[in-house]
């Protein structure tokens, strides 16, 4: 008869990983709290006209590698980015237009798209679950959209560049 999972005795050699909380209630892997942390410096950016990469720079602690390469990825490529959000958006949407927390998540996103290899799925629920936690109702389903646009271009992009 299995021994309940409960009762099981530890395995040895095994590490037991300290999962850290961050106050929203919710426990996330490593990688979701660097895209977090870049998350806050792209906003905090945005809403101060600041270089991401000063902020970034001035951190009172040193940042995961990860939030350092987003951060430092989003903003050698701000241009390209916002130029393909400017496309991927419909109707009146401007980048402007959208909440500054929004702008920060789609550009996050839109980086990761088009310059790393990080599966596009991947790239889109991490997103998505961001907006879920950090932003408005429609957002989840308003980045969904932009960034499933974003990541079409990529492809057609991509796919001329092959031929």
């Amino acid at each position: 008869m299995p021994v309940p999972l409960e009762e099981r005795p530890p395995v040895a050699g095994a590490v037991k990983e300290s999962v850290l909380d961050d106050g929203a209630g919710r426990h996330h892997t490593a990688r979701t709290k660097a895209r977090k942390a870049a998350l806050d410096l792209l906003y905090a950016a945005d809403l101060t006209g600041c270089d991401p990469r000063d902020l970034l720079e001035d951190a009172p602690t040193a940042p995961r590698q990860l939030t350092a390469q987003i951060v430092n990825g989003v903003a050698e490529h701000m241009y390209a980015i916002d130029q393909m959000v400017t496309l991927a958006l419909m109707g009146d949407w401007t980048l402007q237009r959208m909440p500054a927390i929004d702008r920060a998540l789609v550009r996050l996103g839109a980086w990761e798209l088009r310059y790393t290899k990080v599966p596009p799925a991947a790239v889109i629920a991490e997103a998505v679950g961001l907006a879920d936690e950090y932003s408005t109702d429609g957002s989840a389903g308003f980045l969904t959209a932009v960034l499933g646009r974003v990541l079409e271009a990529n492809k057609s992009r991509n796919q001329e560049n092959n031929d």
